[in-house]
């Protein structure tokens, strides 16, 4: 059986990657499916002192639920079995550790989602796990052209 992870945080570009886990999952039925969201951690040390942890505990367990929401219903809407995971942590290195600790054969994600201007400065997360993954990664693409409408000097 092929285990396959699907890193998805909530927008339509991640989505894109598990329409691509559907296809795959229709032409071989032995097919594992890992849905993972990744939060990560956005509360500086020395707030965490004046937090309850039951407080910062459900925001991140929220945000991870609201993100997996549209993957698991298109899943359920296609019939097909899944597992759904929540992690808090380095985005990158938090999927391929899930990666590892599943045992799954493939990683497939977007290139894209919530995170677009922070990847560009810091780099993309598709990027980091490309380069550090010991599996295959399929990247999907969303194949949309940008809309440059509106912009000085565009045609």
């Amino acid at each position: 059986m092929r285990r396959i992870l699907v890193p998805v945080d909530g927008s339509d570009d991640s989505l894109l990657a598990v329409r691509e886990v559907i296809r795959e999952a229709r032409t071989s039925s032995r097919v594992e499916i890992h849905l993972l969201n990744v939060q990560p951690r956005i509360f500086p040390e020395e707030t965490l002192v004046f937090m309850p942890v039951e407080k910062i505990d459900s925001y991140y367990y929220e945000r991870g639920m609201e993100a997996l929401v549209p993957a698991e219903t298109l899943l359920r809407e296609a019939a097909l079995p899944f597992v759904s995971h929540r992690l808090v942590g380095p985005v990158a290195e938090t999927i391929l550790k899930k990666q590892r600790e599943l045992e799954c054969d493939a990683i497939v994600m977007s290139t894209q989602g919530h995170g677009r201007i922070m990847g560009a400065l810091l780099g993309s997360v598709s990027a980091k796990v490309l380069h550090m993954a010991q599996v295959p990664v399929t990247l999907v693409k969303n194949a949309t052209a940008p809309d440059f409408t509106g912009r000085l000097s565009a045609t």
